[in-house]
Parts: structure tokens; C-alpha cells; sequence
């Protein structure tokens, strides 16, 4: 069985790394600075604008939320690490976790692993 942990680094970082840099992106923000924003390569900035990176795609608020944490991001109001531990809480608290869970585990309607 996969741990709450795994599905997070396996499926729901990529998913957020993406979706930040698509909303850095659109605001303006050119790849050069998105890698150094968010402390990753240049090249996977490359993969995720061209979907080669971060396959999970989020609902309407969690992507409300990650354009918020941008702009805070961009003002330097805020950083990455902040904004994406944000975005986590929000994931849990609101178990969109566990609808990524199902999708890719074999695991039980009923399951609290995440809230124990």
C-alpha cells in the first residue's frame, strides 16, 4: 500500500509544480524566471508548459487558490515553499488527495489514512 506521502512527491507536487508555472506563465513571467522562482530546472519548466510533467489537473478552486499564490509569489509577498505548502493544506483539508488516491491506488471508499 502507498503511503499518503507518496501519492503527494508521485502525483500531487508534479501536478502543482505544473499548475504554477502555467499561472506564472500566463501572468507574464518568462521561463528563466519561473525556474528560479520555483527552484527547478529550465528544461522541466519546458516539460510542464508542453504537459511532458505533472499529469493530476485540479478543480476550479484549487486553480482559483494557485493563481492567488502566484500573484503573492510574483509581488514577492510570498514564496514557492510557503505557497506550495499552502496549496498542500488546502489538498488535504479539502481531500482532493483522496480523489488522486482512487484514481491511481486500489484503495477503499471509506479510507482515513490521510486524517489520522
Amino acid at each position: 500500500m502507498d503511503t499518503p506521502q507518496e501519492i503527494e512527491v508521485w502525483f500531487i507536487l508534479p501536478g502543482l509544480r505544473r499548475e504554477f508555472v502555467v499561472a506564472l506563465k500566463r501572468q507574464g513571467i518568462a521561463q528563466k524566471k519561473i525556474a528560479r522562482l520555483l527552484n527547478i530546472s529550465e528544461p522541466a519548466v519546458s516539460q510542464y508548459l508542453s504537459n511532458k510533467r505533472g499529469a493530476t489537473t485540479f478543480n476550479d478552486a484549487l486553480h482559483k487558490e494557485i493563481d492567488a499564490s502566484a500573484g503573492k509569489i510574483i509581488a514577492k509577498k510570498s514564496d514557492f515553499r510557503t505557497e506550495l505548502q499552502k496549496m498542500l493544506r488546502i489538498i488535504k483539508k479539502t481531500r482532493f488527495i483522496c480523489g488522486v488516491c482512487h484514481e491511481h491506488l486500489d484503495t477503499e471508499d471509506d479510507c482515513e489514512v490521510c486524517y489520522v
